[in-house]
């Protein structure tokens, strides 16, 4: 799994550590809607549950990518912020991209920079 985080949006580390929390837990709900992604989900529970966070410079180079995983298949949640403490609500601040193919999440995400 891969957490993509926003990098020109203001965010305290405990908020940065909040939306990666809220993509995981959302990104896993969401295998249990099919046999496959459930399978997939099992995998990665069985060799640890990795997770790698990364960055990306703005909402419109994040959407990009949602577009692209979506399209290869991968599971996707990106995630809008309720607006109750640092940002307006709706702000887009993060993407969990995953559980699956290492090769397929690397194929797109491997020029992003360690958050």
């Amino acid at each position: 799994m891969v957490i993509v985080v926003r990098t020109d949006i203001s965010m305290g580390k405990g908020k940065v550590g909040a939306q990666c929390a809220h993509a995981a837990l959302e990104c896993c709900r969401q295998t249990l809607n099919s046999e496959k992604s459930e399978q997939m989900f099992q995998s990665w529970l069985k060799i640890g549950q990795p997770k790698v966070v990364l960055r990306i410079q703005n909402e419109e180079e994040l959407l990009t990518l949602v577009d692209k995983a979506k399209d290869a298949g991968l599971i996707t949640a990106v995630i809008k912020d309720a607006g109750r403490t640092q940002l307006k609500p709706g702000t887009i601040t993060a993407v969990g991209i995953g559980p699956g193919s290492n090769e397929v999440i690397d194929s797109l995400t491997s020029k992003l920079r360690l958050l």
